[in-house]
């Protein structure tokens, strides 16, 4: 168990917890940078987390939800108020509603996350400040703390497996839900390289490319809100084309984005894709959450080998834009 104390000042309406790890501190800030990790201990093993979104960074959001035994759910979110990697971030913590907004007819605390470096590894330190004593007894007595220990005792596997989620390895799409799909990858540059490689055409045109053999005639990309994009590729003998179009709906460089996407010349809704950039060790977290309009779409779309072909594309952004010269 990593927890060492716990500590509650009613006078200043906090809660301390320390806990012990024997892992690097960047390790350890990984792994609630990750969403992919955090996700598998941040809820008690009863009720495991799924994060839906987790853009680390001042303004950003984080939403998740916990599935209880018997399937029902408790979801929440983050407000980040202030992110200095690798040493500390701060967040708004509050419980939200089903359809994700949040839920204000139950408190919201501040959270506090400070990294620190020891003898034997690292130090995560977490305090959390209530709005009021009434606040704070009615949080401690729904289980916060046991809650918290229950879920900080999973963590330590999640440090110890370095292989799932290093820079090299392959792009890989998680189901989310029936409608939710994570793809993510590790990408070996910085956040600023790997965002500028997605909003330069000539630099997109290098490697947004898919197999060997296709180019890309067409890249049309959006600015702002409410611009629109249009990407399309051809094989090299030009007998073959197609595209996607869609709407720019968010723009937070150089850690989010989000459009949709829509097959030129098919019917039917459009997925929205919602790209995060975050820096870990060994280059950026480039995660993309995609929303399909249903589950049969979902399934069409991952069984076409669309993640064999991010990858592609990611191994040529790699070697072709981000390698050293």
């Amino acid at each position: 168990m990593p927890i060492t104390s716990v500590q509650k000042n009613l006078d200043a309406l906090t809660m301390t917890v320390v806990a012990e790890f024997p892992v690097p501190l960047r390790r350890l800030w990984d792994a609630y940078a990750d969403p992919r990790q955090i996700e598998k201990f941040w809820g008690p093993p009863e009720w495991p987390a799924t994060f839906t979104r987790h853009d680390m960074a001042p303004g950003g959001r984080s939403d998740y939800y916990m599935t209880g035994p018997e399937g029902e759910r408790s979801a929440g979110h983050w407000d980040f108020l202030t992110v200095e990697a690798p040493r500390s971030f701060e967040v708004r913590d509050g419980f939200s509603n089903a359809d994700g907004s949040d839920n204000t007819e139950m408190p919201t605390m501040r959270m506090v996350f400070a990294f620190d470096e020891t003898a034997a590894g690292s130090r995560l330190t977490t305090t959390t400040t209530f709005g009021s004593l009434e606040q704070l007894e009615q949080l401690i007595g729904m289980g916060m703390e046991e809650g918290m220990r229950a879920a900080m005792g999973q963590i330590d596997a999640v440090l110890a497996d370095l292989a799932s989620f290093a820079a090299g390895r392959a792009t890989e799409a998680q189901v989310l839900s029936d409608t939710h799909v994570r793809v993510s990858r590790v990408i070996r540059g910085s956040v600023d390289q790997v965002w500028k490689a997605h909003h330069e055409p000539a630099l997109v045109k290098r490697w947004l490319l898919g197999p060997d053999g296709w180019t890309m005639p067409v890249c049309e990309l959006g600015n702002k809100a409410g611009d629109t994009y249009r990407y399309e590729w051809a094989n090299a003998q030009g007998e073959e084309r197609f595209g996607f179009t869609g709407e720019l709906l968010e723009s937070s460089p150089p850690h989010r984005e989000v459009t949709t996407e829509r097959m030129i010349g098919m019917e039917g809704e459009a997925t929205v894709n919602e790209m995060t950039l975050t820096p870990v060790e060994g280059g950026t977290l480039l995660s993309i959450v995609i929303i399909y309009p249903n589950a049969a779409t979902r399934d069409a779309i991952l069984a076409t080998g669309m993640t064999d072909g991010m990858e592609t594309s990611y191994a040529r952004l790699e070697s072709e834009i981000l390698a050293p010269a």
